[in-house]
């Protein structure tokens, strides 16, 4: 396996292209508990450009009804990006002071639950913007989401 640089750029484009509309070739998670996840990992997905085939612990999205867990699921994303020892992005979890255009941010709750992902894509006077699915978001501040929890997951790199 080979390292691939992650093109923080061309996520953070395609999040921008779609924060506020659908792109036809991935079905829309919103009526069935939410596409805040899955728009995560499309815009991941174009800056990293593989994905991890690997059966219920990879990330992959082929259809609506053949994709891993990891790709719309806002705890399984968490797992698969600090964890992921194969093919595909990896990161870990990291203070908000090191936000990168591309990286991930989950809101959630005191109990440590987390149920939204959102992805950075620009800041602006020293403020994280976000764009977001499910409460579709552009360039949206950070502080202006009131969660109990945040946790930045900063993506390292990329293997194919």
């Amino acid at each position: 396996m080979r390292e691939v640089s992650y093109n923080r750029a061309a996520a953070a484009d395609y999040a921008r292209e779609w924060a506020l509309s659908r792109n036809p070739a991935y079905y829309d998670f919103g009526g069935i508990g939410g596409d805040c996840t899955g728009f995560v990992s499309q815009s991941i997905y174009a800056g990293a450009g593989v994905m991890n085939y690997t059966p219920t612990y990879g990330w992959y999205y082929i259809s609506p009804d053949d994709r891993a867990p990891a790709w719309t699921g806002v705890q399984y994303l968490y797992n698969f990006l600090t964890s992921n020892g194969g093919a595909g992005p990896y990161g870990r979890e990291a203070p908000l002071s090191a936000a990168a255009l591309g990286d991930v941010i989950q809101l959630g709750r005191a109990d440590g639950e987390f149920y939204h992902s959102l992805i950075i894509c620009g800041f602006r006077r020293g403020q994280i913007l976000v764009c977001a699915h499910s409460a579709d978001a552009l360039m949206r501040p950070l502080g202006s989401y009131s969660a109990e929890r945040r946790r930045l997951i900063h993506i390292d790199g990329v293997r194919a």
